[in-house]
This record gives structure tokens, C-alpha cells and sequence, in this order.
């Protein structure tokens, strides 16, 4: 993108990943957007690549599993990089190349069916991806946050987007057994092709809600 232009939605400079399984990017926490001024020029090593921008090997897209399916649109490409990262692959951002994206060309951000797969596709690539013993507290966990989400969006009288808060609930629970075969069927493909340990580059160690709205951590360069 052309220096002095803020941060795009999608991917902005590389995309990471908290331990409670919350995206961000580089260049943008949340609504927060950074102006551009080349801060973000070096190539970098990030946990997931936006699917706007999104380039991988053919073999290694076939081998993986690709896109999933169920997902729709949002968070298949997380879900598939962090399969690569399980593997020791690596994912990384090229600030040089140019890409040019229509953003929220699917769904507009504050589109209801948008707030809903956010949720819900999140919570699917948490449980085929995370282990066991995470999963025992990163689940009940998540409920609490998307409440207070879902309570964020009462105060701005979005109502609707609350009511999709809890189907991304119900929809991941009444899906479950058929992403825990997901889980299962992944967890061989990773063991068969795996060329490393698990690659951690991209995730940050702390809750980037705790950074951005309590500590109000409002540039990445800051976390």
C-alpha cells in the first residue's frame, strides 16, 4: 500500500494470534487502524496470511486440506496456516507485494451473518487445533469473552449482532462431534507430513483484549 494511508481490514501487515485464539494483525488491533508510514516495510514471519493476499504451494494446499468448506468465508485461512504451522511450516509476510482488495466485498463489517462466522469459525479452528488440556479451560473462557462482546454490542445498540453471537454458540456446539472428526483426520495429516516441531512464530503470549481495551494498547509496535 502507498505510505501515509492507514492499515486495511484484511491482514493489514501480517497476520498473529493470541493464546485465547483472538486474531490481529499488524497495523490493526481490533478497529484500531495504523497510518502507514513504511513501519511495517520488512518481510516478517506471522502465524496466518489474509486470504485477500494469500499465496501457498500447491502441494502443500492439497496435502493439508485446503480451505474448509463448512467455514463459508472468515478464518479458513487461519485455520489452514495454523494446520501448516502445526506442521513447522512457516507463513510470512511480504510488505513488497501489492494486492488490491475490496474490503468487506463479502460481507459488509457490520453485517450480522459477518459477526456470526467470526464467531463461530473461530471456536471451529480452536477445537480442531489446540490441545486437549488448553481446550478444557480456552472453551468456557470463550464464552465469557464473546458475552462481554456480545455485551459491547448492547451498549452500541447493535442488538442483531448479539443475537449472532449466541447462534456462532449453538451452531459450534451442534457441530461439534463432526469437528472433532475434523480434529481427529487433521491431527494424521500434520503427523504424516510434518517437517518440524509446531511453528510459534506469530502468536503473542498474553490476551490481546487485555492489551487493547484494558491496557489500551493501541499499536502492535507497543504490545
Amino acid at each position: 500500500m502507498a505510505a501515509g494511508k492507514q492499515f486495511e481490514y484484511a491482514g493489514a501487515a501480517g497476520g498473529w494470534i493470541d493464546r485465547l485464539g483472538y486474531p490481529f494483525c499488524r497495523g490493526r488491533i481490533f478497529s484500531q487502524r495504523e497510518v502507514d508510514h513504511g513501519q511495517y516495510d520488512n518481510p516478517q514471519e506471522c502465524f496466518w496470511a489474509a486470504g485477500a493476499a494469500f499465496f501457498i504451494r500447491a502441494d502443500l494446499y492439497h496435502t493439508f486440506g485446503g480451505f474448509d468448506g463448512d467455514y463459508f468465508a472468515h478464518n479458513e485461512e487461519i485455520d489452514l496456516c495454523w494446520r501448516l504451522k502445526r506442521a513447522g511450516y512457516g507463513v510470512w509476510c511480504i510488505p513488497q507485494s501489492v494486492v488490491w482488495h475490496l474490503g468487506g466485498g463479502t460481507l459488509e463489517y457490520e453485517n450480522p451473518r459477518k459477526v456470526f462466522l467470526n464467531f463461530r469459525n473461530s471456536l471451529y479452528s480452536l477445537l480442531k487445533n489446540e490441545p486437549w488440556g488448553k481446550l478444557l479451560w480456552l472453551i468456557p473462557a470463550r464464552v465469557l469473552l464473546d458475552g462481554l462482546a456480545g455485551a459491547r454490542f448492547l451498549v452500541k445498540g447493535q442488538y442483531r449482532a448479539i443475537w449472532s453471537i449466541v447462534r456462532a454458540h449453538f451452531s459450534f456446539y451442534n457441530s461439534f462431534r463432526k469437528t472433532l472428526r475434523k480434529r481427529q483426520e487433521v491431527a494424521k495429516i500434520i503427523e504424516k507430513h510434518k517437517i518440524a516441531p509446531e511453528n510459534e512464530h506469530g502468536i503473542y503470549p498474553g490476551s490481546i483484549i487485555v492489551a487493547h481495551y484494558l491496557r489500551r494498547v493501541k499499536l502492535f509496535s507497543k504490545l
